[in-house]
Formats: C-alpha cells, sequence, structure tokens
C-alpha cells in the first residue's frame, strides 16, 4: 500500500509525467492541450482513488474536462455507479447544455425538485443515467437518498459552495458514497485557510482529518507569516491541487486592461457622507472590543457607507437619486455604444442598478437586466446574448458564476468588494475562452470615501492566496479588526 502511494503521488507531483489516456471517442470537443493534461489528471485521480481539486482559473473549461473524466470512465467500464455532479441551482441548466453538447452519448439526468415533487424516489429518477447532475440545495435536503446510493465519483462544481465545514451542505457531501471526490473551484481559498481545509477533508479526507492540529499546525503559523509552515503545506498538497492561470495556459485569450475611474461626489453629496461617516466610525470604533458578537453591526455600518458612496437615495428615499457615479457611467456608456461595443455592468446593490435601470431608460439606452430574483434566468441571459441591448445589467451575486458572455468587451464595476474573488468572477464572465475581442475593465471608485479603503484592502488580502494556491489570486481573507480600522481610518 505505502509503494502504491508513493508511486500515484509522485506521477501527480509532475502533471508532465502522467499516463497518457485516450481522448473518449464520443467527446465532441477538441481538448486545448491544459485542458487534455487536466483530463488525464483527473482520470488519474479517478483510477487510483484519490481524491483532488481542479482549481484552474475560471474560464478555462473546468466543465469540458469534467465531461472529458465522465465519458472516458463510462466507456472504459471504469465506473461502479454514475457521476454525481452537485452544483449551484442557477449553473445545473449549463450542465445538462454542456453535456448534451460536448459528450451526448452520456445519459445526463438533472434532478431539479424533491421527491415529493417530482412524485417518485431518487433511484427511481436515475435509473439508467451516467450523469447525474443536482444541486447543493437538493443535496442538503434529502442527504439520506443520495447518501443511501453508491456514486462512481462525485463532482463538486463551485466547491467552495461546501467551504464552511459546520454546514449541512457539507455534512451531507462528505457523507456521500463514492469512488473519489473531486472539486471544481477557481478559489478553493476564500476566507482563510479553514476552506482549503474542508475541501482537501472531502477530497483527501486522510489527509489533515483533525481541524484543529491543522489550525495549531498551518493556519495560524501561515496567516502570521512563518514561511517554513507554508512550505510544509506546500509539500502536503502539492499533489492534490492542479491550478492553471488564464495568464499561463490560454495564449489565444484577448488582452485585458484594468483601470480604476475615481469619481468626485457633488458638493451635497460629500457633506452627507462626512457627517455619516463621522457617526458610524464613532458607533463602530465603541464595538470593535467584542468583534465576535458585533460583527453583523459593524459590518452593516459599512454597508452604509458603501452605500452612500453610491447614492443618498439608497439609505433614504427622501435624498434624491442624483448620483455622479451614475452620470460618469452613463457618459461612459455613450461612448462605449457608440463605436458598437457591448458592455456588463455589475454592482452589489440592487437598489443602485433600479437606479441605473430609470436613467439608462430615461436616456434611451438599451439594456437587459439579472439579479438573484429574476425569475427566468436563462432567458435574461439568451435575451442579451440573442439581442442586440447594448447593456447588461447584473448583479454581482447574480452573475458570479456560470455565465459566459463573451459578446461583451466592456465591463463596469460599480462597487468595490473586500473579496476580490467576486469581481474577478464578475470580469470573467467575459474574459474566457471565445473571447475575440480585447476585454476593458472599468472600476468606478468614489474618491476620499470608504470604496478607496476597500480597494487598498483588496489589494493587501491577495497575498495569503497567491502564497498558499498560487498567483494570480482572486481571493481574500475575512475582516479583522485592524482591517476595519483601515476601512474607518480619515
Amino acid at each position: 500500500q505505502a509503494e502504491s502511494w508513493r508511486s500515484a503521488v509522485g506521477a501527480l507531483l509532475d502533471p508532465a509525467s502522467l499516463p497518457e489516456v485516450p481522448i473518449p471517442d464520443g467527446l465532441e470537443a477538441e481538448l486545448r492541450p491544459y485542458q487534455a493534461t487536466g483530463f488525464e489528471w483527473l482520470s488519474f485521480l479517478l483510477s487510483s482513488r484519490l481524491g483532488g481539486i481542479l482549481a484552474d482559473e475560471m474560464g478555462l473549461g473546468k466543465t469540458v474536462q469534467a465531461l472529458a473524466l465522465a465519458l472516458s470512465a463510462k466507456e472504459r467500464g471504469a465506473l461502479r455507479g454514475p457521476v454525481l455532479v452537485v452544483a449551484p441551482t442557477s449553473v445545473i441548466g449549463t450542465w445538462s447544455a454542456e453535456a448534451a453538447k460536448f459528450a451526448p452519448s452520456l445519459n445526463t439526468v438533472a434532478v431539479t425538485a424533491t421527491a415529493a415533487k417530482r412524485g417518485e424516489p431518487l433511484a427511481t429518477s436515475i435509473d439508467g443515467a451516467d450523469v447525474v447532475v443536482t444541486s447543493y440545495t437538493l443535496l442538503r435536503l434529502e442527504s439520506d437518498e443520495y447518501r443511501a446510493l453508491d456514486w462512481g465519483a462525485v463532482l463538486l462544481d463551485e466547491a467552495q459552495f461546501v467551504k464552511n465545514h459546520a454546514s449541512k451542505a457539507y455534512q451531507a457531501v462528505r457523507k456521500l458514497n463514492a469512488g473519489v471526490k473531486i472539486a471544481l473551484t477557481g478559489t478553493p481559498l476564500e476566507n482563510n485557510l479553514m476552506d482549503l481545509w474542508s475541501l482537501l477533508s472531502i477530497t483527501a479526507p486522510g489527509l489533515f482529518p483533525d481541524p484543529k492540529a491543522f489550525t495549531t499546525a498551518f493556519r495560524r503559523p501561515i496567516e502570521a507569516g512563518d514561511t517554513e509552515a507554508l512550505g510544509r503545506l506546500h509539500r502536503r498538497i502539492r499533489p492534490l491541487i492542479l491550478r492553471r492561470t488564464k495568464a499561463a495556459v490560454a495564449a489565444e485569450l484577448p488582452e485585458k486592461q484594468e483601470q480604476i475611474v475615481p469619481v468626485e461626489l457633488s458638493p451635497g453629496h460629500r457633506r452627507l457622507y462626512d457627517r455619516h461617516l463621522a457617526r458610524e466610525r464613532q458607533k463602530v470604533l465603541g464595538l470593535l472590543g467584542d468583534l465576535g458578537r458585533n460583527r453583523i453591526t459593524i459590518l452593516r455600518s459599512l454597508t452604509l457607507l458603501r452605500q452612500l458612496s453610491l447614492s443618498p437615495a439608497l439609505i433614504d428615499d427622501a435624498h434624491p437619486a442624483a448620483s455622479a457615479k451614475i452620470d460618469t457611467l452613463v457618459e461612459m456608456l455613450g461612448e462605449v455604444i457608440a463605436e458598437g461595443h457591448r458592455a456588463l455592468v455589475f454592482s452589489q446593490f440592487t437598489g443602485f442598478l433600479g437606479l441605473i435601470r430609470e436613467r439608462l431608460t430615461a436616456e434611451g439606452i438599451g439594456y437587459a437586466y439579472l439579479d438573484g430574483r429574476t425569475r427566468d434566468r436563462a432567458g435574461a441571459i439568451a435575451g442579451f446574448r440573442e439581442g442586440d441591448a447594448p447593456v447588461f445589467l447584473i448583479s454581482l451575486k447574480a452573475g458570479g458564476f456560470g455565465l459566459t458572455l463573451t459578446e461583451a468587451d466592456y465591463v463596469f464595476i460599480l462597487d468595490p468588494w473586500w473579496n476580490p474573488a467576486a469581481e474577478s468572477q464578475a470580469i470573467d464572465r467575459t474574459h474566457r475562452i471565445g473571447q475575440d475581442k480585447p476585454v476593458n475593465v472599468y472600476r468606478l471608485v468614489a474618491s476620499d470615501t470608504i470604496e478607496e479603503k476597500v480597494v487598498e484592502l483588496q489589494a493587501r488580502k491577495r497575498h495569503l492566496f497567491d502564497s498558499v494556491v498560487g498567483t494570480g489570486s482572486d481571493a481574500a481573507a475575512p475582516l479583522s479588526a485592524d482591517d476595519i480600522l483601515g476601512l474607518l481610518a480619515p
């Protein structure tokens, strides 16, 4: 067993030395070289019954690599049961569509409702399936039914959904009976090192069995800057994580230009902001002594200041809906549209998107719209992709993943978020495989407000992800007391 383990891990240390696996005959796609390597790596994990994390940057085709794995396993008779894909609810349709497109010979069944609504047990619903696609929500609600079945493999799409090892979704995934479990995520570390521990405890449960021991040996020393502990962690996890960045492997992608656009508040807006800043700063400073207990109240104050940086109307309907940021956006959109380009516009706040909708309507600018309450998500996306509206307004949460919008080549981020992963995911809706035009990204930042502090925080927070997972970081650690003090500094 020890020799078998050494042999398996030794091959994983160098993807170039992986045994060749024929591309499955039924795959209706041509894998790029790095995708073929990823497919071989996944195949080796499966044959060795090792779990792992495919952590390729967003937009590099993790889905097609995973479908190639499922198809190859079927053609070789290498599975004892169907492959279970667990994904966010919003991308189940994407998995079904891509399976039909790239691997039509796979019998893919999407589970989109509970047994009560389906009218039959899970085993009946998926009878004869090669691939079963379900959501984290349905898995959590019917965990006993999923646990009772034998799965050939479990693929966790957007696996950061189970980063919290105290959550019911995490427990449901841990208890699944499967030959191997593989996480697919561009951000295996979003908040702190325990996110990574959670994914490894699912995919390689014997690697770091005790979260407390992991915290003592790795998390605390690394977050304190201990390079020796970081080196030890690298050596332990390197065989089980494969990460490629777009800069390294997707040379065909066009250039991406990013620029911060400072926006000056109007005099009246400035006076209102400064008055609220003084009040919220005094309140928060009195709460930092017990950050754990007061975190929600503190975040509420920070959110109020972020909203006020956008428009006074977001905190009080009595204030005018005027916004220098909307004025700047409309002016820039005018130039973009006049030159025949299309743009994605992102904001955390649906209320602010509502103000923009009113302004675009008044200006006669056509747009599509998507937020978390949009009932027909697929219709909204298709409406933009197939229509001629030059602008797509999207809430950052609704558009964070599961979208390919290469029709657009301009991206506007209207409010910075302290976790840069959300922004990177938004940008990658258009800067991904299939894009043939240079992508221009503009971050509109209100001058001398909390937004400037958030941008500074983003830059500092990338270090942890870069050092642990690799360069091209898209993640941030949670807000500490020092971070909050920095956000509220004069």
